[in-house]
């Protein structure tokens, strides 16, 4: 666990500062996702909201592993035969990182999709009556009372969902990508040493999971500066 010419130190942060990115990225995914969800639920249009519905309960209810191998071997047979119609040949794999930030931003879109759409339940529907009855138009009504106002109930819901992700990101390694799970999977191959390698990358889980729910924690508590909690 040295960080000489012989040691696994640097490759384990290395590896940590994938699984960081992998996990960041995917869950901005989802977010953008969830957002989009979440509209789509509260829209006027049956479809649109039959569409969210489906979306939500297929994601949420297909295995995260599953949906990793259907969008990295489903992309990389498209990849092939976009390929072989070039003249390559063989196998194109996708890939590793793009391929399972999409399918962990996918899963977690459903999740946060349901954390949107109840922060936005939450909201006093006076506020909104009040909204509309000024004469405010939808966009203006959104971003100046909903909003603000969602974004608040919503951190702690959210932050619940970077979790999640965070651990799944894990799952990535079956594709190949080299993040903190697949060093120490390397390293305890190469070492013969498993226990050491794995109880490191569970202290840098840990660690990375420490300082991000701190921050979320910051972030919920400078939100509810001056609301009154009930008792």
């Amino acid at each position: 666990m040295s960080f000489g010419p012989d040691g696994w130190g640097y490759s384990l942060l290395a590896a940590t500062g994938v699984t960081v990115a992998v996990a960041v990225c995917g869950f901005l995914v989802g977010a953008m996702l969830g957002c989009l969800g979440a509209a789509a639920s509260f829209s006027r249009f049956r479809a649109l909201r039959s569409a969210a519905d489906i979306y939500t309960t297929l994601l949420r209810g297909i295995p995260d592993l599953l949906v990793i191998y259907l969008f990295y071997f489903g992309s990389s047979s498209l990849i092939s035969s976009v390929g072989a119609l070039f003249g390559a040949e063989g196998f194109v794999g996708a890939p590793a990182f793009l391929t399972g930030a999409l399918a962990i931003g996918v899963v977690s879109g459903a999740y946060q999709m349901q954390v949107f759409r109840g922060a936005v339940l939450a909201l006093p529907k006076g506020e909104i009556e009040a909204g509309r009855a000024y004469g405010m138009p939808p966009l203006l009504l959104f971003r100046r009372i909903v909003l603000p106002q969602a974004a608040r109930f919503a951190i702690p819901g959210v932050g619940n969902v970077w979790q999640l992700v965070l651990k799944e990101s894990a799952l990535i390694s079956v594709i190949g990508l080299v993040e903190l799970m697949r060093q120490a999977q390397i390293g305890a191959g190469s070492t013969r040493q498993p226990f050491s390698f794995y109880l490191t990358a569970g202290v840098l889980y840990l660690l990375i999971a420490f300082v991000s729910g701190r921050g979320f924690k910051l972030a919920e508590q400078r939100a509810m500066r001056g609301i009154r909690r009930a008792v």
